[in-house]
């Protein structure tokens, strides 16, 4: 559940499999931002002002990456379906020409949806995030094994209580590069530790995740039309920029920028950069 009175009132949409809570401000051209695993939409409090003060409608959903606070049991939490419900949540709305701007693991559903849904999409912002065969990244990916077991996922959300392990790479200390604030990491590990049924959730979509949705989903990257624009963490120990490269080398129509002073959480360490960039490729390709 996002906390952060920044993003707009909360409001409950239905899709096939579930319900889903997002934040909406602002007016004018539509702006959705999809976060990555273990985060909501406070990840974009300190961009979100910004871009809805410079004339756009930001929409910051809540999706069920383990961080969301309504359980989804009827969903199905593979990456391909999750693309497909981020598409679901565009069409419900009735959203076109939608600009995306995703981080972390919400890059790679974004990029499995432009491959398979992207009608409605008009352009897209991929900050820092898992591409290739790197999804999940190290040293996440052992996540993803520890989700094969049963009763896995309460003690992991206990353990980053302890501040040493939230700080260390395998807490936030490689993701933010100054310490996310107490509250907002509340907001994001509360749900999973208050909720069995969010655990669960947590556990499937971590299951799930494999390289080869990511792959699948490059080989049709010749396919894409519309512009992407990659705001990368120069400094990113996750996401190395030989990807950043190898995107803007393979989607037809990219652009690369860096963004300096900042790990993978651009939006938590160099908000007021990244909502520059995102204004700027917005009004650069803005719809005729």
């Amino acid at each position: 559940m996002g906390i952060s009175a920044e993003l707009g009132p909360a409001t409950e949409v239905a899709l096939p499999g579930g319900r889903i809570r997002y934040h909406e401000t602002g007016a004018g051209p539509t702006v959705v931002f999809v976060h990555g695993a273990l985060v909501n939409a406070d990840l974009w409090r300190k961009v979100v002002p910004g871009v809805a003060a410079a004339g756009y409608r930001c929409l910051t959903p809540d999706w069920p990456l383990g961080a969301h606070s309504i359980p989804v049991p009827g969903l199905d939490l593979s990456p391909t379906a999750l693309a497909d419900l981020i598409g679901s949540f565009l069409e419900q709305l009735d959203l076109t020409d939608v600009t995306l701007v995703a981080n972390d693991t919400g890059g790679a559903l974004t990029q499995i949806l432009l491959t398979r849904r992207p009608e409605r999409v008009g352009r897209v912002v991929l900050t820092s995030c898992d591409c290739y065969d790197n999804f999940l990244p190290a040293p996440f990916n052992a996540m993803s094994l520890l989700a094969r077991v049963p009763g896995s996922m309460r003690p992991l959300l206990e353990l980053t209580r302890v501040k040493a392990v939230l700080r260390s790479p395998l807490g936030f200390g490689w993701l933010a590069k100054r310490p996310v604030p107490p509250e907002i990491v509340d907001s994001y590990l509360r749900p999973g530790r208050a909720s069995g049924a969010i655990r669960k959730d947590l556990r499937r979509f971590l299951k799930a995740i494999h390289s080869r949705y990511t792959l699948e989903a490059a080989t049709h990257f010749p396919e894409v039309r519309q512009p992407v624009l990659l705001a990368w963490a120069r400094e990113d120990k996750v996401f190395p920029r030989a990807h950043a490269e190898r995107l803007r080398d393979e989607l037809p129509n990219a652009t690369l920028t860096y963004i300096d002073d900042s790990y993978t959480f651009i939006p938590e360490d160099q908000p007021e950069l990244l909502t520059q960039r995102i204004l700027e490729f917005t009004r650069l390709h803005a719809a005729p």
